[in-house]
Parts: structure tokens; sequence; C-alpha cells
């Protein structure tokens, strides 16, 4: 029996490589995704300036594709 040989794509080598040369990349991606992604929507914001926001927001329609006519 012949042993079938595995594609990998050279967007799949390149990652790898990658992580080869720079361990370290995986934690930085964990930092930085927890700097700008993991986090409360503005902790800056007091209760009305929330209330606010909120109260500013528009209501999506049932239907959003639906045309006035």
């Amino acid at each position: 029996m012949k042993k079938q040989i595995e594609y990998v794509s050279e967007m799949t080598r390149f990652i790898r490589e990658l992580h080869e040369q720079k361990p370290h990349l995986a934690e930085e991606q964990r930092k930085a995704r927890a700097r700008w992604w993991d986090r409360a929507a503005d902790p800056v914001l007091g209760a009305a300036e929330q209330k606010e926001r909120d109260e500013a927001r528009l209501q999506q329609k049932a239907y959003v594709y639906q045309t006035k006519g």
C-alpha cells in the first residue's frame, strides 16, 4: 500500500514556520486581544452618559431589507 502524502497549503506552512521562529508570538496575540477586545464596552462612561447613549440608539425595523415604497 502506498503512503499518502498529506497536502499542506503555503499559508499553513508559513504560519507554522512563523510560530517556530517566534514562539512568543502566541502570548503577544493573547495580550493584544485582551487589550483591544476582551473588555467592557466603555468603563469611563457614567450612568447618565450610558443611559443617553442607550436612548439614542435607533430601533431596527422588523425586516431591514424592506424598501419604503
